[in-house]
């Protein structure tokens, strides 16, 4: 079983939106997936709730006892925005992976800045038992916003992955309880083709 813990104590980020949609992904490569909604808000489960009986099943860490759960290929955890450092390092040390979803904004990343200090200091990823990832959310191409925050994900020293724009297609695949990989939609191969460094890099640390 392999943990992808989806973090940043900054709310608002994009968590729940890479958190579905990697769990919807992995589903339809016929991997058994457990979706794990850590927020009160929980918005994670609310999709999970609406998921459609013909796709392929992703499962609710709440209705699963612990023996089922050791028998997940993938379970993905739905963090909330405002953990405690010891939620944080005890939800890192958990993990095998950790993506950090980023939104282009000065506010977002000045939050992220101090998130990513502390994931530095644990003792898991700096001794690679636990790899990080950075995702940036919601961007607009060819803006200033956009440079910005590319260029501090460059610097921070941890594995950029991809830039996903600010698309639709991600609000219609959360209303119908879908990743945008299950949708029908032929618009939708501009956004998995911004996917595909994100799901290399996880079935690569597989």
């Amino acid at each position: 079983m392999r943990r992808v813990l989806v973090a940043n104590t900054k709310g608002g980020c994009g968590k729940t939106t890479l958190a579905t949609n990697l769990a919807g992904y992995l589903a339809q490569l016929g991997h058994k997936i457990v979706l794990e909604d850590l927020d009160r808000q929980q918005s994670s489960a609310s999709w999970l709730a609406r998921r459609p009986a013909h796709v392929a099943t992703v499962f609710n860490a709440e209705d699963l006892g612990k023996s089922a759960l050791q028998k997940a290929d993938w379970v993905i955890a739905d963090s909330p925005g405002a953990l405690s450092e010891k939620k944080i390092s005890d939800a890192v040390a958990e993990a095998d992976l950790v993506l950090v979803p980023i939104a282009p904004s000065a506010f977002d990343i000045g939050a992220t800045q101090d998130f990513l200090a502390l994931l530095a200091e644990e003792k898991a990823v700096r001794k690679h038992k636990t790899f990080v990832g950075l995702v940036g959310m919601r961007v607009m191409p060819r803006t200033h916003s956009a440079e910005r925050l590319l260029t501090f994900m460059d610097e921070s020293g941890f594995a950029v992955l991809s830039m996903l724009r600010s698309s639709q297609i991600y609000v219609t695949a959360a209303e119908e309880g879908l990743s945008i990989f299950e949708l029908s939609n032929t618009l939708k191969e501009v956004d998995i083709a911004q996917w595909n460094p994100v799901t290399d890099w996880i079935l690569q640390n597989s």
